[in-house]
């Protein structure tokens, strides 16, 4: 398999295959399926806040070839798209496409077979946008999307990451998940302490029909410290959950207090350094590894957005509360993407798969695959790999597997926004 100029060898169960189902998507990331049955993925362009982001539609699906025969672009120039998502209002029959920018969640109204937006956006919340380069301090650009039918009505779930690698947030719409109606109303904040929750959705099937979410733990505790996990979250808790950072962290499977200093408001950038270590080759000026700086790098404005949700997360004295993950991963493995399988899948029934997007220094080794966890074992299984090779004990990074969509039993399409493709795994069967 291959991206023009690069080239990748996967491995995977005898019981699946694999093909390239589109190529040339520029940091392709989430899916998204239309009420018409269209793909709909989303591409942020680069690392970099930017507003070169994409959302294209994948059309002319070919089941022999098992590729789309025709890539259309939806929007463009917008703000670090991550996640989209599709609801359709059942009283009006209207149907909406929410796009989670950075800055803000927007919808549009969305007619079947439409190549373009037909009316202008309605924004329905704003983020706290302003923070440091992914160099420095761990700001989060990206905001996911999850729907769900909470005691029947429907709601609308995004989350925010934090401001920082590991500081005090002096805004209540950080490293959280906030929930509202499809209308932006009667918003409430149901989880908070989750650093960098990428990866949300809604599993009816699995445990009471919950909210599941990845999460990315800090990185100034070394290599092999914290873990990252994978939580259940109640879909309405009557007060936010607080799942710990950035005072907990979890080492096997456990909640651990970090004592480590708060940086205090005038915290320096630190010593910077010229690193070829990064996934994404030599860097000037980045931040030496664990650089903790305060909230937004010290900046920001004096009032909070969204502060009628509440006040700011206080930072746990205890751990005794957090709540368990559902599983956990070796640190820096950077779970992003995830679906669930159902008893419609004779392969993968019950199983959930988690894009590990891998470690950002590939030395680590963390990562680079997509696993498994199964019912019956939440310890997470190799499924896929290949995105990570080491030759002459140098790591030799091939790609990075990010988000997931069930297309249909035992087959699912997979991004990877280092090569900028899309795969189509399926069943041999």
């Amino acid at each position: 398999m291959y991206a023009p100029g690069k080239s990748i060898t996967l491995s995977l169960p005898a019981e699946f295959d694999i093909n390239i189902a589109a190529s040339g998507l520029r940091r392709v990331r989430f899916f998204a399926q239309a009420p018409d049955g269209r793909i709909f993925a989303t591409g942020m362009h680069d690392l970099a806040d930017n507003t070169n982001g994409s959302i294209f539609i994948l059309d002319r699906w070919d089941p022999r070839s098992r590729t789309f025969g025709k890539t259309l672009h939806y929007l463009d120039h917008l703000r670090n798209p991550n996640s989209v998502a599709f609801w359709t209002d059942p009283a009006s029959r209207q149907a909406w496409l929410y796009v989670a920018l950075t800055d803000k969640l927007v919808r549009y109204k969305y007619t079947a077979g439409e190549t373009r937006p037909a009316s202008a956006p309605e924004t329905l919340i704003r983020f706290p946008d302003y923070g440091l380069s992914y160099k420095y301090g761990g700001w989060h650009l990206t905001r996911t999307i999850a729907i769900a039918q909470v005691d029947n009505k429907t709601r609308i779930f995004v989350s925010a990451g934090s401001s920082c690698n590991y500081c005090q947030e002096r805004e209540v719409l950080r490293a959280a998940i906030v929930a509202m109606d499809p209308d932006g109303k009667n918003q409430a904040l149901i989880a908070k302490g989750l650093r960098n929750a990428v990866g949300v959705a809604y599993v009816p099937e699995a445990d009471a029909r919950s909210l599941f979410a990845t999460n990315m733990g800090d990185d100034h505790l070394g290599d092999k410290l914290p873990e990252d996990t994978f939580f259940k979250v109640e879909l309405n808790p009557g007060r936010p959950v607080n799942f710990g950072w950035p005072t907990c962290y979890f080492a096997s499977g456990k909640a651990v207090h970090d004592s480590t200093p708060f940086p205090g408001a005038n915290a320096k950038e630190g010593s910077t350094q010229s690193s070829d270590a990064s996934v994404y080759g030599k860097q000037s000026g980045v931040a030496a590894a664990g650089t903790n700086l305060p909230a937004g790098g010290g900046v920001g404005p004096a009032v909070d957005l969204n502060a009628k949700l509440g006040r700011p997360a206080s930072p746990l004295k205890s751990c005794e509360q957090a709540p368990a993950p559902y599983a956990t991963f070796p640190a820096h493995s950077s779970p992003l993407g995830f679906e669930h399988f159902t008893k419609a899948d004779p392969v993968l029934q019950g199983s959930f798969l988690i894009a590990l997007h891998g470690a950002g220094h590939p030395r680590i080794g963390t990562g680079y695959r997509v696993a498994r966890l199964t019912p019956s074992d939440r310890r997470p299984q190799d499924f896929i790999t290949g995105f990570l090779t080491f030759e002459g004990g140098k790591p030799v990074v091939h790609g990075r597997p990010c988000g997931l969509l069930r297309l249909g039993p035992d087959a699912f399409l997979l991004t990877d926004d280092y090569l900028g493709l899309v795969y189509y795994i399926h069943s041999r069967s």
